[in-house]
């Protein structure tokens, strides 16, 4: 994968990959708030790679997802330089009538097998998720990869 960002005024860049972009700006006062963060960038590709995950293996068992969406909770630690995620809370919102346990395995398989995001994130960071159907908590759990 290759990828490049470019500055474009301010605190204003473009990043771009694969034929794709993306604005990024920060918060005033440095920027205008007209783009994503780093870190916002950061949280949204980590729930967008493990939702990836999820829909695919949600697929494959042939389930009948009706609507779906992660959300990612990550509170940085304010004191420390640079700021850095304390921890990554992800909660896994499932909609339809969906076998309970093909839920479960979904989130637990990207969390521990296949999510690369979450995999090279989890080395610095804890994961901790909870898994939703139709509105009720049916599962949680941390993510764990094997470490290098």
């Amino acid at each position: 994968m290759k990828a490049k960002t470019v500055w474009k005024e301010k605190m204003k860049f473009t990043g771009e990959s694969g034929g794709h972009s993306i604005d990024l700006d920060t918060k005033s006062p440095l920027g205008d708030d007209s783009g994503l963060t780093p870190k916002e960038l950061v949280a949204i590709g980590a729930a967008g790679c493990t939702a990836m995950d999820a829909v695919a293996l949600m697929k494959k068992y042939k389930q009948p997802l009706e609507a779906f969406e992660v959300r990612v909770d990550a509170p940085v630690v304010e004191k420390s330089q640079p700021p850095v995620f304390k921890e990554i809370k992800m909660t896994f919102d499932f909609k339809g009538k969906l076998d309970k346990e093909k839920a479960i395995e979904s989130v637990r398989l990207s969390q521990t097998k296949y999510c690369a995001v979450s995999a090279m994130l989890y080395k610095s960071v804890p994961i901790h998720y909870e898994i939703l159907l139709n509105g009720e908590k049916i599962g949680a759990g941390e993510s764990s990869f094997e470490r290098d």
